[in-house]
C-alpha cells in the first residue's frame, strides 16, 4: 500500500507518567523527613530564644485545642485521659510527617512543588503560633526559620542526589549517588539534627533553670492559720479506696497547656485591677506572703469528670485569703453594691477563667495558694500562685500560673470556656464514686467490701446509699468528715452470692439533696447520674462437712 492509500492519521496520545517506583518513593520519603527534622530542629533551637510555646508542634497543638468542638474535645479527655496531649502532640508530628514524606517524593519530580508545600506548612505554623493568647509576632520566626531551614535541606539533598539530564535524555536521568553514598547523606543530616534539637532543649531547659531553682529554694512560710490535723477516722483502712489526701504525684491535671509553664518566683507579678477597684495592687511573692497565710483542706473536681471518673483529688492548700486581698484593694461583692460580679484570672499561657465575685467573698476559704500537702506548687499545678475556690468547678475557679485578676462583669465578657460552650457559673454538683470493686472484678462470694469517695465541695456529705442490682437503698458507712469543703470516704460490707451483680451508690449532701439519678453530660456545667458497677462474682471454696 502506497502512502496515498494509508488510511486517516491517529491522533498523538500523550506517553502515560511514569508511577514512582518504590525506590523513588523511599528515596523521596527519606529526603522529606530527614529535611524536616532538620527544620524542626532548627526551629526547636529559635524557640529557646523567642518563647517554648512558639514551637511549631506546640503552636500548632496549642491552636487545635483552641479550636476543637466541645464534644470532640470532651470524647478526647474519656478515652485518653491526661495523655490527651500526648497524644494530641503524636497526631500532629504524625501529620507533618506525612507531609513531609510527600513533600520529599514531589521534590523529585518537580522541585518547585515540593518548595511550595514546605512553604505552605511553616505559614501554617507561624500563624497557628500568633494566633495564641499572650503571642506577638516574634512567635512566627521559629515556624519560619524552620521552613527555610527544611526547604534548603531538602533542595541540596535533591541536588546532591541527581545528575545533570542532558538533552535528549530519558526521564528519570541517573542517581548521582549510589544508595550506601545517600544512605550516608541522610543519616548525616538526621544526626546533625538531633544535634541541634538537643542544643535547642538545653538552651529551652536553662532559660526555665531559673524557674527550677527558684522554686527549689521556695521555703513555705508557716501558716498564720494552720489547717486542723486529719480526723483519724477519715481514712478507711480498705484496699483499693482512694487516700483522703491525694499524693502530689497522683493529682489530676486537666487543663490546655502542652508545654507546661516555668515561672521564676522572683520575677513573678500579680495584678488586681477593674470595675469597682478603689486601690488597685501589683504584688510580688514576698509581698504576697507578707499577708496572713491560711492552710485549708479543698477537694478539686474538673467539669470533664464523667460520672465515677478520676478527676478529682483533695489536698491540702497554703495560701493568702483571696477576698481579704480584694477588700485591701477596696473591693464590695455584688450584695453590697458592688459594680463587679465577676473575677477574671489570666495566666501565664493566656487561659482566662471566670469566678463569681460573690462566691470568692462569702466567706469560704478562697485562697491564692502557693504550697499544696506541704510544698511549693509543683510546676504541673501552678507554680509559684494558684487559684482554689472551694464549691466551684475548676474552669470557673482554678487559675494556675496567676498573674492577674480583673474586676469586670459576666455581661461584659467571657471567659475561656464560656466561650466554647460551658455554663458561665459552675457549682460542684454532689457526686459519688466507688472505688472498689472496680468495673469487671471478680470477688469471691462472701463478705465483699465495697468502698469509695463522694463530695459536694462547700456543702458536704452527710449521707452515702449502696444498692445492688436495683434493690432497696442500703446506707453506707461514712469515714470522719474534715469540714464541708472536702470529700468523703464511705464503706459497705456486702454479702456478696455468686453471679453477675450491679451496684450503684449515691449521696446526699449537707442541705438535704440527693445525688440525681438523672444521667447528664459533662457540657455544659457538669455531668450527673448515679456511678454504676458491674461485678462477676465467684463461688466461694466449698464448706467443710460438718
Amino acid at each position: 500500500m502506497t502512502s496515498d492509500q494509508a488510511g486517516p492519521e491517529r491522533p498523538h496520545r500523550a506517553a502515560p507518567r511514569p508511577h514512582p517506583n518504590p525506590r523513588t518513593l523511599a528515596t523521596g520519603t527519606a529526603c522529606g523527613v530527614a529535611a524536616t527534622c532538620a527544620g524542626l530542629a532548627v526551629a526547636q533551637l529559635v524557640a529557646a530564644v523567642v518563647r517554648p510555646d512558639a514551637a511549631p508542634v506546640t503552636a500548632v497543638g496549642g491552636a487545635v485545642v483552641d479550636r476543637t468542638p466541645v464534644g470532640l474535645r470532651e470524647w478526647a479527655v474519656a478515652q485518653f485521659g491526661t495523655a490527651d496531649k500526648l497524644v494530641l502532640t503524636l497526631g500532629v508530628l504524625a501529620v507533618l510527617g506525612l507531609l513531609a514524606a510527600t513533600a520529599g517524593v514531589l521534590a523529585l519530580r518537580h522541585l518547585p512543588t515540593a518548595l511550595a508545600l514546605v512553604g505552605a506548612v511553616g505559614l501554617l505554623g507561624a500563624l497557628a503560633a500568633v494566633s495564641r493568647p499572650q503571642a506577638s509576632w516574634q512567635d512566627a520566626l521559629p515556624s519560619a526559620v524552620g521552613a527555610l531551614t527544611t526547604a534548603a535541606v531538602l533542595y541540596l539533598l535533591v541536588r546532591a542526589l541527581r545528575t545533570p539530564r542532558p538533552a535528549g535524555a530519558p526521564p528519570g536521568g541517573t542517581w548521582a549517588l549510589d544508595r550506601r553514598g545517600f544512605g550516608r547523606l541522610v543519616v548525616a543530616t538526621l544526626v546533625g539534627a538531633a544535634g541541634i534539637g538537643y542544643a535547642g532543649r538545653r538552651l529551652g531547659a536553662h532559660g526555665s533553670a531559673g524557674a527550677t531553682a527558684s522554686r527549689a529554694a521556695f521555703s513555705l512560710p508557716p501558716p498564720e492559720v494552720p489547717a486542723a490535723p486529719v480526723p483519724p477516722g477519715a481514712n478507711p483502712a480498705v484496699p483499693g479506696v482512694s487516700s483522703f489526701l491525694t499524693p502530689n504525684g497522683d493529682f489530676y491535671r486537666v487543663d490546655t497547656a502542652l508545654v507546661v509553664p516555668r515561672v521564676d518566683a522572683g520575677g513573678w507579678r500579680l495584678r488586681i485591677h477593674g470595675k469597682g477597684v478603689a486601690r488597685p495592687l501589683e504584688l510580688d511573692l514576698p509581698a504576697l506572703l507578707s499577708r496572713p497565710l491560711v492552710e485549708h483542706d479543698i477537694t478539686l473536681t474538673c467539669v470533664s469528670n464523667p460520672v465515677g471518673g478520676p478527676y478529682a483529688g483533695n489536698a491540702r492548700w497554703l495560701g493568702v485569703r483571696l477576698a481579704d486581698l480584694l477588700r485591701e484593694a477596696g473591693v464590695r461583692p455584688p450584695s453590697r453594691g458592688g459594680p463587679a460580679d465577676q473575677l477574671v484570672a489570666r495566666s501565664v499561657d493566656g487561659m482566662t477563667i471566670g469566678t463569681p465575685v460573690e462566691a470568692v467573698m462569702d466567706g469560704r476559704e478562697a485562697l491564692l495558694a502557693v504550697g499544696m500537702n506541704g510544698e511549693p506548687l509543683p510546676f504541673a499545678h501552678g507554680f509559684p500562685v494558684r487559684m482554689v475556690v472551694p464549691g466551684l468547678y475548676g474552669y470557673v475557679s482554678a487559675c494556675k500560673w496567676l498573674r492577674e485578676l480583673e474586676l469586670t462583669t459576666f455581661a461584659a465578657y467571657d471567659a475561656y470556656w464560656v466561650r466554647r460552650s460551658w455554663a458561665q457559673q459552675a457549682p460542684v454538683k454532689t457526686q459519688s464514686r466507688i472505688d472498689t470493686p472496680r468495673a469487671g472484678a471478680a470477688p469471691v462470694a462472701g463478705r465483699v467490701a465495697v468502698a469509695g469517695v463522694a463530695w459536694a465541695q462547700h456543702r458536704g456529705i452527710a449521707r452515702v446509699e449502696v444498692r445492688v442490682d436495683g434493690g432497696p437503698w442500703q446506707e453506707a458507712r461514712l469515714a470522719d468528715a474534715d469540714g464541708v469543703d472536702t470529700w468523703r470516704l464511705w464503706t459497705w460490707p456486702w454479702e456478696a452470692a455468686p453471679g453477675r451483680h450491679t451496684l450503684q451508690v449515691r449521696a446526699t449532701d449537707g442541705t438535704g439533696a440527693v445525688q440525681t439519678e438523672r444521667s447528664a453530660p459533662t457540657v455544659p456545667d457538669g455531668a450527673t447520674g448515679l456511678h454504676t458497677v458491674t461485678v462477676h462474682v465467684r463461688p466461694g471454696p466449698a464448706a467443710p462437712e460438718s
